[in-house]
């Protein structure tokens, strides 16, 4: 029928709404990356200074979140969801591989992940710790995920006769809380070593978890 208006299709500029969304949500989350991994930090952050460094405006970041806190949350969960991708990839390509080949190989993609931009250790292991009961059970959680991917490769590896049956709980969260440590202060310059001598010593220190003085594989 002439004259007759169209149905609206949801698009502008090419974009749907949807698109739209998405977009201005990755764009707050890189604001957040740079003001929470530089300066001014996240406590020194407002959604005033974040919104303008987005290029966008307050009203459009309480359509994507409740408060900054939802932000560094998001943040601190994509970091981890990237690092724990590239370590799956490290095992994925050493399948069927020598426990210290694979634990090698995850390590190296780790750590290659997690230092390629310091904003992200920042965020990570200095601005996520103690701002608030949520985001310490996130946090947490995230490493209780960490600790249950090493105890999953040594238990592999105690079936395969790699290495000294034994619970691995302790063990493996104390391995995660030297990574973490180690990995923060070569990024802060306090361990003047290169990257592959820290993933080495760090390979090097799960292998003598996994395999400790006296163990002998011919016995298992």
């Amino acid at each position: 029928m002439a004259g007759r208006l169209r149905a609206p299709t949801g698009r502008y500029g090419g974009r749907t709404a949807e698109e739209r969304k998405t977009e201005r949500r990755e764009r707050f989350l890189d604001a957040g990356l740079r003001m929470f991994g530089e300066a001014p930090g996240y406590h020194g952050t407002t959604v005033a200074r974040l919104s303008e460094t987005a290029g966008l405006s307050t009203r459009q970041f309480y359509e994507e979140f409740h408060s900054l806190e939802d932000v560094l949350a998001a943040l601190h969960l994509r970091i981890n969801d990237r690092a724990e991708e590239a370590a799956l990839s490290g095992l994925a390509a050493t399948e069927g591989r020598p426990v210290a080949e694979r634990v090698t190989a995850a390590f190296r993609a780790y750590a290659a992940d997690v230092t390629a931009d310091p904003r992200r250790m920042r965020v990570t292991f200095v601005e996520i710790v103690g701002v608030s009961p949520r985001l310490e059970r996130q946090r947490l959680t995230r490493r209780a995920r960490w600790v249950a991917f090493i105890r999953a490769e040594a238990d592999a590896a105690v079936q395969r006769g790699e290495a000294a049956p034994r619970d691995y709980r302790v063990a493996a969260a104390a391995f995660i809380g030297s990574v973490n440590g180690l990995l923060y202060d070569w990024n802060a310059g306090w361990v003047e070593a290169g990257l592959d001598e820290v993933v080495e010593e760090l390979v090097g220190l799960l292998l003598g978890i996994l395999r400790p003085a006296g163990w002998c594989p011919d016995e298992h």
